[in-house]
């Protein structure tokens, strides 16, 4: 086992994902970076994540994040994703008999619901919260589009301006309504329209996931570190809409083009450091430690890393952060977005 910088640190994994891919032919070598990146981890369950969790750092509670795992095979379309809410939470009720340890998997579930449908999304929104009345937090509905198709590959699937639709704009009026928080994943060409709709919707609790994606790969090739100054003074912007929080992590994924993606022999904890601290520290001075929360995105950030490394490069890049700051980034700021009994 690795070292494993400040273990006794309480740490809330905001998120993460759990799914059964085995019945999926595994891709090409030439395929797409996040394709090669989930057939490391085709099976996620429970066992996986614990093993994760305890492989050094304290980890005591995880949000889950939707990833289309699980969901009902018949029934109505629009409820078919609450089978992925029904599973989780009985993830999460194996979690808490605590057989499988202290910490608790799955404390809260963030799911989905197609927003575009309005107003009539309340119904989905309602069996959710009934398959998970304790744990259920909200919605991720990602808006994720480039003009660029490679971008993005397998996972284009909206249409551009998804944000400033009306009828996406009613759906997530009822997330507000009923106190549900909205994750967003979207990638930093996007920030603008995010920053339109915080604005529009200031009721409602945003959380942006991974940093607004800075890109680096197709198209973007080598263009991530000049687009930096840009994507700064959005993110500055989006941080003055205060019911927007910002995740920090993602940056393994292949989207920012980073060296670490798949190197071999895997980079260090001290070279992703380096390789993300500008952009992490960055968000941390514009929203501030209480409105930041690190994240795994496990395990689809296995493509650069192993969970306990992701946590040490955080923690290496926190080093000079004080001890409440250091708190809001690892726990605080989750357990209180996502409303967590911890």
């Amino acid at each position: 086992m690795q070292h494993i910088i400040d273990p006794e640190r309480p740490i809330i994994d905001p998120h993460h994902h759990l799914w059964d891919r085995r019945i999926f032919p595994m891709p090409a070598a030439g395929a797409y970076p996040f394709e090669r990146a989930i057939s490391l981890s085709p099976l996620y369950l429970l066992d996986q994540l614990n093993a994760d969790m305890q492989a050094g750092h304290n980890i005591i509670a995880t949000v889950f994040l939707e990833c289309g795992a699980f969901y009902r095979a018949d029934g109505p379309p629009a409820l078919r994703a609450v089978g992925e809410t029904e599973f989780v939470n009985g993830v999460a009720a194996m979690s808490a008999s605590g057989l499988y340890g202290p910490a608790r998997a799955c404390a809260g579930i963030v799911g989905h619901a197609d927003l575009s449908a309005g107003a009539a999304v309340r119904p989905v929104l309602d069996a959710h919260l009934a398959a998970a009345p304790s744990r259920f937090r909200g919605i991720r509905h990602s808006p994720a589009w480039d003009a660029d198709p490679a971008v993005l590959g397998i996972l284009q699937r909206n249409p551009p301006g998804l944000l400033a639709q009306p009828d996406f704009r009613a759906g997530l009026a009822e997330l507000a309504a009923l106190g549900l928080s909205y994750d967003c994943w979207l990638l930093a060409p996007q920030l603008p329209e995010l920053i339109a709709m915080a604005r529009a919707l200031p009721e409602l609790t945003i959380i942006c996931d991974h940093l607004a994606t800075p890109l680096g790969s197709a198209s973007y090739a080598g263009q991530r570190d000049a687009g930096f100054a840009g994507w700064a003074a959005d993110v500055k912007a989006l941080a003055a809409c205060p019911n927007v929080v910002m995740k920090l992590g993602g940056l393994a994924m292949p989207f920012a083009g980073f060296a670490s993606f798949m190197a071999d022999p895997p980079a260090s904890a001290q070279i992703l450091a380096d390789e993300w601290r500008p952009w992490i520290e960055t968000a941390i001075a514009a929203f501030g430690p209480d409105r930041c929360m690190f994240e795994s995105n496990f395990p689809v950030d296995r493509g650069t890393c192993d969970y306990a490394t992701l946590w040490n490069a955080f923690k290496l890049i926190a080093a000079g952060a004080s001890e409440a700051e250091k708190t809001a980034l690892f726990s605080g700021t989750a357990a209180r977005v996502y409303r967590l009994p911890v």
